[in-house]
């Protein structure tokens, strides 16, 4: 008996090791960014519609020169729980692209964009784009906010199970793009051609830091910091990456109700139907 408590023991003992040391091992790597407040965090939260606007144009002003999205169309803009846009307004948007077809005979054209376009890429393909910058090709921000993310550790994540966290990927790309540094601390070697930034794994990334104060012009007033834009950036791509949240969050409030409600009327049909019995 005691001898199968012991190696109970043992294996409980290990099996907390082996959840420990991945995250200990990436946390080396990785520095947690800060948990950010959004408006769409929460099982109540929603995209606000000004915030995904001024990300919008820190995406087209800044991003889009080097990432693509190709998952996304012009008329998403105008999409329920979107930035808000009117229908007028994506397509206006869309006429500023230059999208390449072809014409009824199959020859090659230049046309303003439509509507039902996908945001075109800023590269012809793969090749192209690593050669623009250093052998590395931008990833498709499409689905970055959800595709990044980050290890709390243990018992953390046990946590944000209950609390319903899902900001990850928001707060890592704001926190990635607003943590560059202008020199590494002492001991960092960074290689050549490379950037120090604190929440990056490995923490020499590729790209510049993209942002700088004052570098895009917000028309409501916003402050105009890198901290800002950061937030807002982040905030359209967790939309770009998840447009229907606004819907899914209120469908699934309403289903809990219909749920509670339902379970209430088959316990009373449950009393009224064993009544008899006794």
């Amino acid at each position: 008996m005691k001898s199968k408590r012991l190696i109970f023991a043992l294996v409980l003992a290990g099996s907390l090791a082996a959840m420990a040391l991945p995250a200990s091992a990436q946390l080396t790597e990785q520095v947690p960014p800060p948990r950010l407040k959004w408006s769409f965090a929460g099982p109540f939260g929603k995209y606000d519609e000004a915030q995904l606007q001024r990300g919008f144009k820190i995406y087209k002003e800044v991003c889009a020169n080097c990432h693509s999205m190709d998952m996304v169309s012009f008329r998403n803009l105008a999409d329920p729980g979107g930035p808000g846009f009117s229908e007028a307004q994506a397509e206006a948007v869309a006429a500023e692209y230059k999208i390449k077809d072809l014409d009824d005979l199959g020859n090659p054209i230049e046309r303003a964009g439509r509507p039902a376009d996908h945001f075109p890429a800023p590269f012809a393909n793969e090749l192209a784009a690593k050669a623009a910058n250093g052998g590395t090709a931008p990833p498709d921000m499409s689905t970055l906010a959800k595709a990044r993310s980050y290890s709390s550790g243990f018992p953390w994540f046990v946590f944000d199970m209950f609390t319903q966290y899902q900001e990850q990927g928001p707060d890592y790309i704001a926190a990635l793009v607003s943590g560059f540094k202008d020199q590494p601390p002492k001991g960092f070697t960074l290689p050549e051609g490379a950037h120090y930034t604190e929440y990056f794994p490995g923490h020499a990334i590729a790209m510049p830091p993209p942002l700088q104060p004052g570098q895009v012009t917000y028309d409501d007033g916003s402050p105009q910091t890198v901290e800002q834009y950061s937030k807002d950036v982040a905030a359209f791509l967790m939309w770009a990456a998840e447009p229907h949240l606004d819907a899914r969050k209120r469908i699934g409030f309403q289903v809990m109700i219909f749920l509670l409600v339902f379970a209430g009327l088959m316990y009373f049909t449950k009393k009224k139907v064993w009544s008899a019995v006794h």
